[in-house]
């Protein structure tokens, strides 16, 4: 028997154009479409900068890498921006395993993802 896996999603609004999603918890094939379906929904809404936090998230799988990286896709079809917040190295170990770190505009606060959304 499994206990409880915690996933979060928190929206900040930062303006008409900029949001901040920050996730907490674990993200894998039970989460990852909860948290793609509110990535693609942004871009839908007219976003052109989205920062995703990860740094409350304590376990991602490969489901949550591919929910990213395509959200990532879907955001530069619509010419808008989005980036990642990992400062610590355990939540940037798996794009670095993946080799995605050096295509995904990844910082290690938010505030340096702001000014990457520039």
């Amino acid at each position: 028997m499994g206990g409880l896996i915690h996933f979060g999603l928190v929206d900040e609004p930062m303006s008409s154009t900029r949001h901040v999603v920050a996730l907490s918890g674990e993200i894998d094939a039970h989460s990852a479409p909860r948290l793609g379906s509110r990535l693609f929904g942004l871009a839908e809404e007219g976003k052109t900068g989205v920062i995703v936090d990860l740094s409350e998230v304590t376990f991602m799988d490969s489901t949550g890498l591919g929910v990213l990286v395509n959200a990532l896709r879907h955001f530069s079809l619509r010419h808008a921006r989005m980036v990642l917040v990992c400062p610590t190295d355990r939540l940037l170990r798996p794009f670095e395993i993946t080799g995605l770190a050096g295509h995904l505009p990844i910082f290690d606060t938010r505030e340096h993802a702001l000014a990457g959304l520039a």
